[in-house]
């Protein structure tokens, strides 16, 4: 629902966002002021200790004070309860009741320093079990004042005092000189640098340079475009999320048509490509995954990584000349070794040097498959988070390829860092000195997968006989132009419900339209989605059928918003306004659709064994198109899927299996 609007600025929290958390609190109070009215009871007529007549008043007090705050909860609660996410007109009342609650706060804080002096007080020679109870309240009451205090600063909202307002981009030019643009101009600026200094904030222990600056700023503008659209809070977004998970499950187990299972039976000679794919892929992925060095190596080896590092990680040690940036103990050079299977003869570069748009990556002599493999890192730095966000658009202008089109510029920037290294420095012309006959081959996972992309259709031309395979690459990467030109050399391998894969800024801003409208045609309360939520994604079972104004509508009406998704777009943001609109016919529209690169090899889960002490997971591997990537999915696995030890186990147990099948 729209922001709770208290003292005249709006706030990152809605109305019938106080029910659990006014739950948990009134279930202390009412703890709280039990044990307290039994102490009282209890110790009543024994209050003629020093300092009793003050604990007598405190006791008192706080019982009286106690009740009040229990009553005004109590209220909130209830009040809270009332209505749904976007028909709040029965908890209109509530922003009084929260008035009343936050000046009890003014007495609260008085009694917790006038417990505070009677407990510090030496002369004090009361019961020790009465001391101990007023402790225990002092304590209590300054826990829940500072976690107040924390919640406050949580939900404000920078931009809430500020009138906010949006017009259509025309209308907006058409007014650079009146009052109206320039408020517009003023409230999209300040919008820009709210976000440009919590992306500053975390980001303050890197150093920054130019570099630097013009990524934040870009960042903040995508940030910025993205979310001035829609009135929604954040437990909003998560009830939206719950509510998609479960409706998205319930399509995928409604049985499918004969037509549509029998359009996935492949030939046979579509199978023997995939198979060979899958073998290569597998054989590959090995590389992607070591680039990321030790850390991937001692997260997949947590109990004996380190002591097989500090025992072989000095022997070998390569010169200056072979490696660049800093390699602190060897550590990552010894984890590449190791997950590779290579030996020290084998590596031509390997860079560490990371920066903003300068990514690692190592080149190697990889003997079983006579290629010179070029393995790129995925994202494993602030610097890498900041080349992943720079998602604007530029253009891809290279000699002798008619297929120039739109690319991810971030990463682009990333693939030029790596292509001029490989090219200027002439590390693949001592590589293919070395090995002439060997083919080339670039590999990367996530950040690593796309800049192999992109790296691949520059070095095309050099190189007709290279291959590509990016694993879980960004899903807005390449246009479609493009998209469609590496089909011919790159292959991208996808697991399950990857959420990387589907990343894009089209794709975005329909999971933002899609959580509006689930969310505002939902006919129950917030706190009842969040808690059967909650309990279908940590004990499954079936998911829950809630009812929406949407069921019993015809196709034609569905099509139509309804009023309560209207009161939560506040106006179409510039990227989603590029869907629809035609662009101009020289200017892109700044967040085009862009696609998975190459030929896509999507992998998914057959069946797992539920058993406790089995964790068996059968996968099946097809070709697919982008096409099955142009929405994100709601899942558990949509993170857990992108990792690069469950891609190398996928792809090693379809390896196996189709070695298995030909023995037989």
């Amino acid at each position: 629902m729209p922001g709770l609007v208290l003292f005249g600025r709006r706030w990152a929290i809605g109305s019938d966002d106080f029910v659990l958390p006014g739950a948990f609190e009134l279930f202390v109070r009412l703890v709280w002021w039990i044990g307290i009215l039994v102490l009282y009871t209890v110790h009543k007529g024994q209050f003629n200790c020093p300092g009793g007549g003050l604990l007598h008043s405190y006791l008192l007090g706080l019982i009286i004070l106690l009740a009040s705050i229990i009553c005004a909860l109590s209220a909130l609660v209830y009040i809270s309860m009332q209505g749904t996410i976007s028909n709040p007109g029965p908890r209109k009342s509530l922003p009084k009741i929260l008035y009343t609650r936050l000046l009890l706060y003014f007495p609260e804080f008085v009694w917790a320093v006038v417990g505070a002096v009677w407990v510090s007080d030496n002369s004090v020679q009361c019961e020790k079990t009465v001391i101990n109870g007023v402790i225990g309240t002092v304590i209590a009451s300054w826990i829940i004042i500072i976690f107040t205090v924390i919640g406050v600063v949580i939900v404000f909202d920078p931009l809430g005092g500020k009138k906010t307002f949006y017009l259509p981009e025309g209308v907006s030019r058409n007014l650079e000189s009146s009052q109206s643009g320039q408020l517009l101009y003023n409230v999209k600026s300040s919008a820009t640098r709210v976000w440009e200094k919590r992306i500053r904030l975390l980001c303050c222990c890197i150093v920054q340079d130019d570099d630097h600056r013009v990524a934040f700023t870009s960042i903040a503008e995508l940030f910025r475009s993205y979310f001035s659209d829609t009135d929604l809070v954040p437990s909003d977004i998560a009830a939206g999320l719950i509510l998609l998970h479960q409706e998205q499950d319930k399509m995928e187990n409604c049985p499918k048509e004969p037509e549509e299972v029998l359009c996935h039976s492949p030939s046979s000679l579509v199978t023997d490509d995939l198979d060979v794919e899958l073998e290569n892929a597998a054989h590959y992925m090995l590389f992607a995954a070591a680039a990321y060095g030790w850390p991937y190596y001692v997260y997949t080896n947590p109990y004996t990584a380190l002591c097989k590092l500090n025992g072989d990680c000095c022997r070998n040690r390569p010169t200056d000349s072979d490696i660049t940036g800093s390699d602190r103990h060897n550590f990552h050079f010894g984890s590449i070794l190791k997950i590779t299977g290579l030996q020290y003869r084998d590596f031509i570069h390997i860079s560490f040097h990371n920066k903003i748009y300068e990514i690692p990556f190592f080149v190697a002599l990889d003997h079983k498959k006579e290629a010179i493999v070029v393995a790129v890192r995925g994202t494993l730095s602030f610097e890498d988070i900041l080349t992943d966000l720079s998602a604007d658009c530029e253009d891809l202008t290279l000699e002798e390829v008619l297929e120039n089109g739109f690319v991810h510029k971030g990463i682009t920037q990333a693939a030029n860092y790596i292509y001029r290294k490989l090219i200027n420095d002439g590390i693949l012309n001592q590589a293919f000195t070395i090995a002439p006959e060997y083919k080339l081959v670039i590999v990367g996972h996530s950040l690593g997968g796309g800049t192999a992309s992109i790296l691949a259709i520059m070095l095309r031309n050099s190189f007709p006989t290279l291959r590509c395979y990016a694993f879980s690459p960004p899903g807005g990467l390449l246009s479609k132009s493009l998209a469609d030109y590496t089909k011919h050399f790159i292959v991208s391998v996808i697991v399950g419900k990857d959420l990387v894969a589907r990343l894009s800024m089209p794709n975005m801003e329909d999971l933002k339209r899609r959580i509006v409208r689930i969310v505002a045609n939902c006919n129950r309360p917030k706190y009842q989605i969040l808690l059967r939520g909650c309990w279908y994604e940590v004990f499954g079972g079936d998911p829950d059928d809630f009812p929406t104004e949407l069921d019993g509508r015809n196709q034609d009406a569905l099509t139509q918003p309804l009023l309560a998704e209207e009161s939560l777009m506040v106006h179409r943001s510039p990227s989603y306004n590029a869907l629809d609109e035609e662009p101009h016919l020289n200017s892109p529209p700044q967040y085009p659709h862009l696609y998975l690169p190459g030929k896509i090899i999507h992998v998914v889960e057959e069946c797992s064994s539920r058993r406790l002490c089995s964790s068996d997971i059968k996968y099946t591997a097809r070709w697919s198109n982008e096409t099955v990537f142009s929405s994100i999915l709601i899942s558990p696995k949509m993170i857990t899927d992108h990792m690069p030890d469950v891609v190398l186990k996928a792809l090693n147990s379809l390896s196996q299996e189709h070695g298995s099948c030909l023995s037989c």
